[in-house]
């Protein structure tokens, strides 16, 4: 699985964090920046992540802003994404089984390390369960 990853300067640390943790676990991650702390608009990396998972060049994307709000604000602007902040397991559980969410997006100044790395592999391990679900997920893409 190929994943998009992005940051404001308030996720830059836990967004690094997670890109080496995914690495070691042999996933294909692209890091679109933030390249430092340097202040940046979240927006633009939301922007970046979106993108290449509607293109399919990723699969999944993953946000982090200090809050995740406004980074699951941004992302969720475009059609076709359905981006979740999770801050605990059951969140990113049932986004995925129930919402078929393809955008995590997680508060850098609120969660620990083992914390967020514990929510992305249930995240990412978690698989979409479909049936009266699908109808809904349509619904949301269809909205707008």
């Amino acid at each position: 699985m190929k994943i998009a990853i992005g940051s404001d300067h308030a996720g830059f640390e836990l967004k690094n964090h997670l890109k080496e943790v995914l690495f070691g676990k042999g996933l294909d991650v692209q890091d679109l920046g933030c390249a430092d702390e340097s202040s940046v608009d979240y927006p633009d990396y939301a922007e970046k992540v979106c993108t290449a998972v509607l293109t399919g060049k990723c699969q999944r994307g993953i946000l982090v802003c200090g809050s995740g709000v406004g980074m699951s604000i941004a992302a969720n602007r475009f059609k076709g994404i359905r981006a979740v902040l999770a801050m605990n397991d059951y969140l990113a559980e049932f986004s995925r089984r129930h919402n078929d969410s393809n955008v995590l997006c997680l508060p850098g100044r609120l969660l620990e390390k083992p914390a967020a790395e514990e929510i992305v592999r249930i995240w990412l391990e978690t698989a979409f369960e479909g049936g009266r679900h699908e109808r809904r997920v349509k619904k949301l893409d269809d909205l707008g």
